[in-house]
């Protein structure tokens, strides 16, 4: 599980993106990333979140998405809950990682 806090946005993006290229470079486990301490999410870190998710499925890993309020909100404006796999808690996302 990776847990974020702070912003995900046009300033935070790259330095996501390298953490997770990172993690899913040194090992074969599926991740869940838990947004629930994240205050603001803008299109960059959407974007992210879209390029970690295709890298995932690409290395055939699960990929699940915690978020609070505020972002579970941002994501279903773009329509983006099922290609991101957002889950409402930690205990869901563990429960649906493939086993």
């Amino acid at each position: 599980m990776l847990n974020f806090t702070g912003q995900l946005d046009a300033y935070s993006e790259k330095q996501f993106t390298t953490y997770i290229n990172e993690v899913l470079a040194s090992n074969q486990l599926s991740v869940v990333i838990d947004l629930s301490n994240i205050d603001f999410i803008d299109s960059s870190g959407l974007g992210a979140m879209v390029q970690a998710a295709k890298k995932c499925t690409q290395l055939k890993r699960d990929f699940k998405v915690v978020g609070n309020p505020r972002v579970i909100q941002t994501i279903k404006l773009v329509r983006l809950e099922e290609f991101l796999h957002l889950v409402p808690d930690l205990d869901t996302a563990i429960s649906k990682l493939s086993t």
